[in-house]
């Protein structure tokens, strides 16, 4: 059975740390601060639904009795968001380059693995199929890099480079309804999206003043200003509630 090979995204602290690393190899810039903070759900969190599979049975199977959550809207169990990215709005660009390791995107039992992930400009991005069935990948660019891939195949991988910073790009898979993520597409290194503990951290941020934004899809746009001096850590807190 052949597999995809998962290059882990930027997610959580651990992999946007090591993430920007790479992409920081480049820069320009030879001092620096971090960005680091949570997101966090305010009120009573809505109850986790799961994928209703209707009559793809195929992919109701390879979940048994545990079909997968919905992932538009989760609330960590500490009260944080997960899915949410957080980057510098008005960052310099220009002086990164980009690394060249894919982020990939995985179609594992009949959803994406991850739900949302970034790149900067420039890097590859990697769709495979992981299952034995028949996929396909459409992107809804609005700077006219939209793409659409059939993968009828197991273990098929298909690679694409965006150029144009863009946010909120939806992934979605015509075959499959309800297989859904979102690309993150950045001019510059300093971007994170949380995981599981709900936090990010933005490592070697040039010194000066910035504007912070939280991007989720389903609660919108939450910005904060933050100021970086060099060796320093700005903390910053997001608070989202359901409208």
């Amino acid at each position: 059975m052949r597999r995809c090979l998962a290059i882990l995204p930027r997610v959580g602290v651990l992999a946007g740390a090591l993430v920007g690393a790479v992409g920081l190899l480049a820069a320009t810039a030879e001092a620096g601060g971090a960005v680091t903070g949570t997101v966090a759900f305010k009120g009573t969190p809505p109850p986790r639904q799961h994928v209703n599979f209707g009559g793809e049975k195929a992919c109701a199977l390879i979940h048994g009795d545990a079909p997968p959550e919905i992932e538009t809207l989760i609330v960590n169990d500490n009260g944080t968001l997960r899915w949410t990215l957080v980057y510098l709005k008005d960052a310099a660009a220009g002086a990164y380059t980009p690394s060249s390791e894919p982020v990939v995107y995985s179609q594992k039992g009949c959803v994406f693995v991850p739900h949302v992930a970034a790149v900067m400009a420039g890097q590859p991005v990697e769709v495979c199929n992981d299952d034995a069935l028949l996929h396909n990948v459409r992107a809804q660019s609005k700077q006219g890099q939209s793409f659409n891939l059939a993968q009828p195949v197991q273990g098929m991988k298909t690679r694409r480079v965006l150029s144009k910073p863009e946010i909120g790009i939806p992934l979605k898979c015509d075959v499959h309804f309800w297989m859904v993520a979102y690309l993150h597409v950045l001019p510059h290194p300093f971007f994170a999206v949380t995981a599981a503990d709900g936090r990010f951290t933005l490592p070697d941020v040039p010194a000066g003043t910035y504007t912070l934004e939280a991007w989720h899809e389903t609660l919108g746009v939450q910005i904060q200003p933050v100021t970086v001096t060099d060796g320093g850590t700005a903390s910053v807190e997001f608070a989202f509630e359901n409208p």
